[in-house]
């Protein structure tokens, strides 16, 4: 080891990355009393580029929704194919029934932050390129040739991970968004509404009507401002960012207004949503993104964080306060902890789920997610929230198939890609 090596910082845990996941994980270890490092090319205090929605529901039942900057109780969603006469059943919404919320992102970020300086976290810049990992402790070394010492690392830096890896499993599925907050010249939803999809297509020609539909999420964000963000669901390739401005505009222009005041762009949202689930018996731990925990459904990710933080720092300071328990083993009880055979079995159906919905049409998707929103209230909500068990997965699932149009069932029936793969992967989860 060189002299840099020897006196490197050494800490129980060292995190790498200052996303959501990273202060995420860094939070719960810090309440747990272990010493923990944070390595990021950025700093922990950068603002967050992206908005993030979520379910009250959620954060109520964790005592977090004062992290809310925004709070709906009128909460649609559109499924008709849209029409210029307002009494038309093509407009009528569909009513949610369940309020959803907006996080402000600057509460949300301090609260982590708060949480680790409260304990004993210590904040490093830098770029980790390599990691050596001997029996009881792994060495990550950056660009600049500091070495940082821990029994255990923690890979949270996003969708391409540093250090974390996974099976190849061809293509993935992107979600990708374009987004703006701005003042209109009229209101371009109902004034106090939230609305989670709204897939009517009237400002669409014929032959942009059979490309790969998108939807609609819309907010009022008060004081005359309002949110909207035209949405793919997820395909691959991806439709581009440049596509989704191009309908975010047509459908506005079709609304009959105009953008007086535009005060951010949104540019770039790419979530991949049916990522594998990383190799788990490697010696790193992953978090966030990096751990394939974006739902592959909706690709909601932070409600699953705030959840799932505490227990996962749980079992590694159990584990950590064994001397006895090499790296290795430290990280095996976490991945352990992330990927338990439920949850990995859940997952294999709503990546399943996912590659029967790429490959839908228009009218196809519109029907699907008619009848999805009309499953009682409590299924539809935890499956966006993967809070169902999975048999009850199994039986939502079942039931939106009973119910569903014979176009849906068709749709669904049908195996044209990786859904054998993912039915074996259900029979067959990873871990015993």
């Amino acid at each position: 080891m060189s002299d840099k090596a020897s006196t490197a910082d050494a800490f129980d845990v060292l995190v790498l990355g200052a996303g959501p996941g990273a202060l995420a994980v860094s939070a719960a270890l810090s309440q747990e009393g272990l010493n923990v490092g944070v390595l990021s090319a950025n700093s922990h205090l950068d603002p967050w580029p992206y908005t993030y929605g979520i379910w009250t529901d959620e954060v109520e039942e964790l005592g977090l929704d004062h992290l809310l900057g925004h709070r709906w109780q009128n909460t649609v969603s559109f499924f008709g194919k849209g029409s210029s006469v307002l009494t038309s059943n093509e407009n009528k919404p569909t009513h949610h029934k369940k309020d959803y919320g907006l996080f402000d992102k600057h509460k949300l970020q301090a609260h982590w932050i708060n949480q680790c300086e409260q304990g004993e976290v210590k904040w490093n810049r830098g770029f980790a390129n390599n990691i050596e990992i001997s029996k009881f402790f792994a060495i990550v070394t950056t660009e600049d040739e500091i070495k940082y010492k821990a029994r255990l690392v923690i890979d949270a830096t996003g969708y391409d991970p540093i250090f974390v890896k996974s099976p190849d499993r061809g293509p993935i599925a992107v979600q990708t968004c374009y987004g703006v907050v701005a003042k209109f010249s009229s209101s371009p939803i109902q004034e106090g509404q939230f609305v989670l999809m709204d897939y009517r297509c009237d400002h669409l020609t014929s032959e942009e009507k059979s490309e790969p539909p998108t939807f609609l999420y819309a907010m009022d964000m008060g004081n005359g401002r309002f949110f909207l963000e035209e949405t793919s669901l997820g395909l691959a390739p991806p439709i581009s960012i440049e596509k989704l401005r191009e309908r975010l505009h047509k459908r506005i222009n079709n609304k009959g207004i105009k953008i007086q005041t535009l005060e951010h762009e949104e540019l770039g949202v790419y979530l991949p949503m049916n990522l594998s689930i990383p190799y788990l018996d490697q010696p790193v731990l992953g978090f966030g993104g990096s751990a394939a925990m974006v739902h592959p459904a909706s690709g909601y990710m932070v409600g699953g964080l705030l959840r799932r933080a505490p227990k996962l720092a749980k079992v590694i300071a159990q584990n950590i306060s064994n001397p006895k328990n090499s790296t290795t083993d430290i990280a095996k009880a976490g991945w352990q902890e992330l990927w338990p055979i439920e949850l990995q079995k859940k997952q294999a159906l709503y990546q399943f789920g996912l590659e029967k919905l790429m490959r839908f049409e228009e009218d196809q998707l519109r029907d699907f997610f008619d009848g999805f929103f009309g499953l009682p209230k409590n299924q539809w909500y935890g499956f966006l929230t993967n809070t169902l068990t999975l048999s009850e997965l199994v039986r939502a699932m079942m039931s939106m198939f009973n119910n569903a149009s014979w176009n849906v069932r068709l749709g669904l029936m049908g195996m044209q890609g990786r859904e054998l793969k993912l039915l074996w992967e259900f029979l067959k989860p990873k871990m015993k």
